[in-house]
């Protein structure tokens, strides 16, 4: 299988997986009109031309598996498990009994490298909330830490955070390719409808600006 078919698959196994989110907890526990915090018009990228420049001394680096997302921000501290694709193509997702777990699509980009590496985790559960809950809370300039295997920590600065219908989801925008060390983090959001679940998806656009040994951090 060549890059650019794996990459169109990974993007189409994660566009299914991410949407699958029928918000069971709200239903019975949250009150009427309360749903998880979703970003603000200010937080998102100016245009799909205007993202920060990437610092030159700031050396990608090379692949090495992520084992911890760290986002001191919303207090998320979350050990990070591999995923694979299912038999219909789909992507796996976190066990949902687990809140305080992401997953990373083991044959994609490595956070840190070169290109756009996706995390993606559960925004709620049956007895309550999940590890990204409040992600839609984040702010330009908050940091995201993922502590990698090879005993590095990448950190990377948020530049923007989105919400997009089911419907108008940009796979382009936030799927592509990357000449730079990318981040996305997502879940779901978007409102909510007691039929339909969660309607869309939060997504967290960051970029590698720090590396330090996950010792030091």
């Amino acid at each position: 299988m060549d890059r650019d078919h794996r990459r169109r698959e990974t993007i189409a196994a994660t566009v299914t997986a991410i949407g699958l989110c029928a918000g069971v907890w709200l239903i019975d526990h949250t009150p009427e009109g309360q749903a998880p915090p979703q970003p603000s018009p200010a937080e998102a990228a100016p245009s799909d031309l205007e993202e920060p420049t990437a610092d030159p001394s700031i050396s990608p680096l090379a692949p090495s598996h992520p084992l911890r997302v760290r986002i001191p921000a919303i207090s998320v501290d979350a050990p990070v498990m591999e995923l694979e694709l299912e038999q219909d193509g789909s992507l796996q997702t976190p066990p949902e009994d687990n809140a305080n777990l992401t997953g990373w699509y083991r044959h994609g980009t490595a956070p840190g490298a070169i290109g756009t590496a996706i995390v993606a985790g559960h925004v709620d559960h049956a007895t309550g909330p999940s590890v990204f809950y409040n992600l839609g809370a984040l702010r330009k300039g908050h940091t995201v830490q993922v502590d990698r295997q090879d005993g590095s920590t990448a950190v990377f600065t948020i530049h923007a955070i989105e919400v997009y219908s089911r419907k108008d989801f940009p796979n382009k925008r936030v799927y592509g390719r990357s000449d730079r060390a990318e981040l996305r983090l997502i879940t779901c959001g978007g409102g909510y409808s007691e039929s339909d679940g969660y309607l869309g998806n939060v997504v967290v656009y960051a970029h590698l600006t720090k590396v330090t040994s996950t010792s030091r951090l």
